[in-house]
C-alpha cells in the first residue's frame, strides 16, 4: 500500500452533477430576496435585445455540426442567428447568442470567419457577428459586437470578481482587500485602487497618513463607488480582439482593445474605447491592476498591484509592482516597486531601478540608476521624494531618506549619504577626489537651457489625455518653482561667500563632510531674472486674453496680496495649499461625498488656475522688486518689458548654445570624415526645428512688446 506522507494539504477537487455546470453562479446566501442568479447579468446586458428559443430545425443543424448542450432550451438566440456558423462547441447553462452572418473578419492579417467554433461556452452572452475559435473555456462573460476571440485557454469570470478595484464583495473580510503599497515598502502609505483613480487621489491618500478620518472617508468613497453584490460578469467591449492568450480571469475589457499573446491577465480593468485604444502584447503577466485608456503594455511585462494612468506604456520586460504610473509615462525594461509616479515620467533602461519613491513628474531615470535600493535602517521603511523635473544621471545610487527640489539633476555617482537638496534647478555632484558634495544652483538655465525648454514643450505636446480632469503644469516657471527660487535667494543672501561666489554649507547631507555651493552670485541673478520673466509672461498672456486697452485697465485687474500663496503639486496639478486644506475639511464634514466630487474640485481649481497664477505672479513681482502695488507704474512696466525681451533673447541664445556644443565638440566630430557626413547623420544645427520654433517665438514676443508699447504709449 502507498500512503500520502506530505505535510502539504492536498488539492480538494469537488464533484457536482454535470447538469449543474453553468448554473448557481451566485450562491443562494448571496442572492437578494426575489432575485435569481441572472439578475446582475441581465442588468449589465440591458433589455434591448429580444431573444428566442431555438427551433427544432436549428437544434438539428447544431447537433449535426457536432455541437452539444445540457439543455437546448437554455441556448437563446436573436433574429439573424445562423446555426450553420456554430460548429464543434459545447454549451452549458444559459447562453445567449446574437446574429451570425456569413462573413469573415480581418484585423492585422488575422482572418476569422464569423461564428462559434471548437469552443466550450458556459453561461455567457455573445453579441452580433462575433468570431470565436478555439476558446477552450469561456465562462460567465458578456461579449460585445464584432469581437474576435482566437486560441484562448481560459476566459472566465468568478462571482466575486472586482476587476482590479480594491473593494470587498459580500462575505469577504478586510484582509482580502487588494491594496497598492506606494512610496514605502512597509505598507504605511497603502492606497486602495479604483477605476478612475487620478494621481492626485493617490497622492493625497498616501500623504495624509496622520489624518485617520480623511483616510476612512477615502476608503468609504472607494467601497461605495462599486456594488458589493456578487455575481457581476466579465465584459468585453465591441470590436475588441483577443488572440493566442493563456489565462484571462476576472477581467473587464473595454471596446476596441487589442490583446495578443498574454500569459496571464487576472483581476483587471482594461479601459479602452474607439479614440483611446489600449493594447496588451506578448508574454505579459498582469495581476490586480487598473489599466487606463490608451495604454500600451508589450513584450514580457510583469505588473502586480498597479495602476497605469491613461496613455502610459510598459514595454520590454518592465516590472511594475505596488506602484502607480501617471499619465503619458513610459517604463521600459527596468524594475519599479512601491512607487507613486506623477505624469510624464520616462525610464527606459534595463539596469535602472526605482523603489519606495514619490516622483512628482516630468522625470527621467537614466541607465544604471538605483533609486531607493539601499536601506539604512533595520526595516524597509525608507523613502525618496523627488519634486518634478527629477533627472538622476547614469549609475546614480541614492540612499534612503532623500529629498530633492524641483528640476534636480544628479551627475553620475554613488551618493553615500542621505540628501536633502532644497534649491531648484541644481546640478548635484559627488566630488570623490575631494570627498565632498557639490551643488550648482540654476545649472539648467546657465548650461542646459535647450533640454529644459525642449522638455517643457515635449511634455505638453505628448499629453494625449482626452479628458483632462487635472490641469497638469508642465512649465518650469510656475508657482511651485518660483516660490522655491525665492527661498533659494533668501538662503544665498544669508551665506558667507568667498571671492569666487562659493560657500560651504551644512545640513543638506547626513554627514560631516563639506558641501560646496558654487556660482551663488550668478544663480541669484538668474533666479531674479526668471522671476521677473515669469511675471511679465503671465501679464502679457492676461492682457491678450482679455484685450485690455491700456495700462490703467490692466492694473485694475490685478489684486495685491500680503504674501505669495503656498502651492502643492497634487498629482501634477499645482493647487494652493489652503485650497487643499479646505478640500480635506469638506471631505471630513461630508460636504464632498465621493470621488467624483473630489474630481470636480480638481476641475474647478484647473479652471481658476490661470487667474491664481496671475495673482501669484503679481505678488512675486512686487516682492522681487521690493515695491508695493501703488509703485507698480507705467514706467516700471515699460522697463520690465524691455528686460523681458532681453531675457527672452538670453534664453534662446542659451537654447542654441547648449545644443551647439554637440556640433563643435571635437570628440563628437571625430566620428565623421567630413561635415557632410555629420550633417547626414545628426542633421544640421540650423535645421533644428525646436530651435527654429524658439527663435520664431522670440521674434513674435518682440513684435508683441513693440505693439503693446505703441498702443499703450509706454
Amino acid at each position: 500500500m502507498f500512503y500520502h506522507l506530505s505535510c502539504e494539504p492536498m488539492n480538494i477537487i469537488h464533484s457536482h452533477p454535470v447538469a449543474e455546470l453553468g448554473y448557481h453562479f451566485i450562491e443562494a446566501k448571496h442572492l437578494p430576496k426575489g432575485k435569481d442568479e441572472y439578475y446582475l447579468r441581465f442588468a449589465q446586458s440591458g433589455n434591448k435585445v429580444m431573444y428566442r428559443e431555438l427551433t427544432d430545425k436549428e437544434i438539428d443543424t447544431l447537433i449535426t455540426n457536432r455541437n452539444s448542450s445540457d439543455n437546448w432550451k437554455k441556448v437563446l438566440v436573436t433574429k439573424g442567428f445562423n446555426p450553420a456558423l456554430v460548429r464543434n462547441c459545447k454549451f452549458f447553462g444559459l447562453v445567449r447568442i446574437g446574429k451570425l452572418q456569413p462573413y469573415y473578419r480581418e484585423y492585422h492579417n488575422l482572418r476569422m470567419a464569423v461564428g462559434l467554433y471548437n469552443s466550450t461556452i458556459i453561461s455567457s452572452d455573445i453579441g452580433d457577428n462575433v468570431c470565436i475559435e478555439n476558446v477552450h473555456y469561456l465562462s460567465h462573460y458578456i461579449i460585445g459586437h464584432d469581437v474576435m476571440l482566437a486560441n484562448i485557454n481560459e476566459l472566465a469570470c468568478t462571482d466575486k470578481a472586482k476587476f482590479g478595484n480594491g473593494i470587498l464583495k459580500a462575505g469577504e473580510v478586510e484582509k482580502q482587500r487588494v491594496k497598492i503599497e506606494v512610496c514605502n515598502e512597509n505598507g504605511g502609505r497603502s492606497i486602495i485602487p479604483f477605476d478612475g483613480m487620478l494621481a492626485g487621489d493617490a497622492y493625497m491618500w498616501s500623504k495624509y497618513r496622520d489624518d485617520r478620518e480623511l483616510l476612512e472617508k477615502f476608503r468609504e468613497f472607494t467601497q461605495n463607488q462599486f456594488d458589493a453584490q456578487r455575481g457581476y460578469y466579465g465584459t468585453i467591449g465591441d470590436r475588441t480582439i483577443i488572440k493566442n492568450c493563456s489565462i484571462i480571469k476576472d477581467v473587464k475589457i473595454g471596446s476596441d482593445a487589442y490583446i495578443k499573446g498574454a500569459n496571464k491577465l487576472k483581476n483587471l480593468t482594461v479601459n479602452s474605447d474607439p479614440d483611446r485604444q489600449s493594447q496588451i502584447g506578448e508574454g505579459c503577466e498582469l495581476v490586480n491592476g487598473i489599466i487606463g485608456y490608451g495604454c500600451r503594455i508589450f513584450y514580457g511585462v510583469k505588473a502586480v498591484r498597479f495602476i497605469t494612468a491613461s496613455h502610459s506604456q510598459l514595454k520590454y520586460g518592465a516590472r511594475l509592482i505596488n506602484s502607480y504610473l501617471g499619465n503619458n509615462s513610459t517604463i521600459s525594461c527596468c524594475e519599479v516597486l512601491n512607487t507613486l509616479i506623477f505624469p510624464a515620467h520616462e525610464q527606459h533602461h534595463n539596469n535602472s531601478f526605482l523603489c519606495a519613491s514619490l516622483v512628482m513628474g516630468q522625470s527621467n531615470i537614466a541607465a544604471g540608476a538605483t533609486i531607493g535600493s539601499n536601506h539604512n535602517s533595520r526595516s524597509a521603511d525608507g523613502e525618496i521624494l523627488a519634486e518634478r523635473g527629477f533627472w538622476p544621471g547614469l549609475c546614480v545610487s541614492l540612499k534612503h531618506n532623500s529629498k530633492f527640489a524641483a528640476f534636480s539633476i544628479l551627475s553620475k555617482g554613488d551618493y553615500p549619504h542621505e540628501l536633502n537638496i532644497p534649491i531648484p534647478f541644481s546640478l548635484i555632484s559627488h566630488d570623490v577626489p575631494n570627498n565632498r558634495l557639490v551643488i550648482m544652483p540654476a545649472y539648467w538655465f546657465m548650461y542646459n537651457m535647450y533640454a529644459l525648454a525642449r522638455n517643457a514643450w515635449k511634455y505638453q505636446d505628448r499629453d494625449k489625455r482626452t479628458f483632462r480632469t487635472q490641469h497638469i503644469e508642465y512649465d518650469y516657471l510656475a508657482p511651485d518653482t518660483i516660490n522655491a527660487m525665492f527661498d533659494a535667494i533668501k538662503l544665498f543672501r544669508a551665506l558667507d561667500k568667498n571671492e569666487k561666489g562659493e560657500a560651504i554649507i551644512t545640513g543638506w547631507e547626513n554627514s560631516k563632510r563639506p558641501i560646496l555651493l558654487t556660482k551663488i552670485v550668478q544663480a541669484e541673478e538668474v533666479f531674479t531674472k526668471m522671476i521677473k520673466f515669469y511675471a511679465c509672461r503671465e501679464f502679457l498672456s492676461h492682457i491678450q486674453a482679455h484685450a485690455l486697452i491700456d495700462f490703467d485697465a490692466f492694473k485694475k485687474t490685478l489684486a495685491s496680496r500680503v504674501s505669495r500663496s503656498e502651492w502643492m503639486n497634487v498629482g501634477g496639478q499645482l493647487i494652493r495649499k489652503d485650497r487643499i486644506a479646505s478640500l480635506k475639511k469638506n471631505i471630513k464634514s461630508g460636504k464632498v461625498r465621493n470621488w467624483e466630487e473630489v474630481h470636480q474640485f480638481y476641475r474647478r481649481e484647473g479652471s481658476e488656475y490661470q487667474q491664481e497664477k496671475l495673482l501669484h505672479a503679481y505678488t512675486s513681482l512686487q516682492e522681487i522688486l521690493n515695491i508695493t502695488g501703488k509703485q507698480f507704474t507705467r514706467e516700471v512696466w515699460s522697463d520690465l518689458l524691455k528686460d523681458m525681451q532681453s531675457t527672452a533673447a538670453w534664453m534662446v541664445k542659451g537654447i542654441y548654445d547648449s545644443r551647439e556644443k554637440d556640433y563643435s565638440n571635437e570628440f563628437r566630430k571625430m566620428m565623421y570624415d567630413n561635415q557632410e557626413e555629420m550633417d547626414q547623420v545628426i542633421g544640421k544645427l540650423e535645421d533644428n526645428s525646436f530651435i527654429q520654433e524658439q527663435m520664431a517665438a522670440m521674434d513674435k514676443l518682440a513684435k508683441e512688446i513693440r505693439s503693446l508699447k505703441r498702443k499703450w504709449r509706454l
